[in-house]
């Protein structure tokens, strides 16, 4: 359910096109929800069916900009203040770790090599758009702010731990 909710968000902010969300979900929302482009128009389309958002314009190329309707408004409300919100963490990156025992140690090595790597490359991607933000400090940049943060912390401690986790290996298989 998360997808179309960030499109909501997103709406919520301001009317926008596939291409725009899409930018946006790039410069920031994937630390947290990654989509694709076929995922993102599968789901404006969905939500334009349920009448949760409208085409507010068309420019060049039939390129349509969407907008929030007051049902889209109510729908995100009710995500962002519903209870029982669902907090588990699920990484198949991670469970992959689990079952490194039954390849080669060298093997083993190099997925925690690369899941360093990775981690590290996206950590200078974020520090790149925090770097380049022009910082106003309006409500939905301070929230945008605050993912960011959280997408630099966590890769910073992912390539670290992915750096310690294949020493280990290396020692111990």
């Amino acid at each position: 359910m998360s997808l179309p909710h960030a499109l909501l968000g997103l709406l919520a902010e301001q009317p926008a096109s596939g291409y725009d969300l899409l930018k946006r979900f790039e410069s920031g929302l994937a630390v947290v929800w990654p989509a694709q482009k076929s995922q993102v128009y599968g789901e404006l389309a969905k939500l334009s069916e349920k009448g949760l958002i409208e085409v507010t314009g068309t420019g060049a190329r039939q390129r349509r900009e969407y907008g929030i309707t007051e049902a889209g408004r109510a729908e995100l409300r009710g995500w962002l203040t519903e209870p029982g919100t669902d907090f588990a963490f699920r990484s198949a990156a991670l469970l992959r770790v689990f079952f490194l025992w039954t390849l080669s140690r060298e093997e083993g090595v190099d997925y925690l090599e690369n899941f360093a790597r990775i981690n590290r490359e996206r950590l200078a991607a974020l520090e790149a758009v925090r770097d380049n933000a022009e910082w106003v400090g309006d409500p939905v940049q301070i929230c945008g702010w605050l993912i960011l943060e959280y997408g630099l912390r966590g890769s910073t401690t992912s390539a670290e731990w992915a750096d310690w986790a294949a020493e280990r290996l290396t020692e111990h298989l």
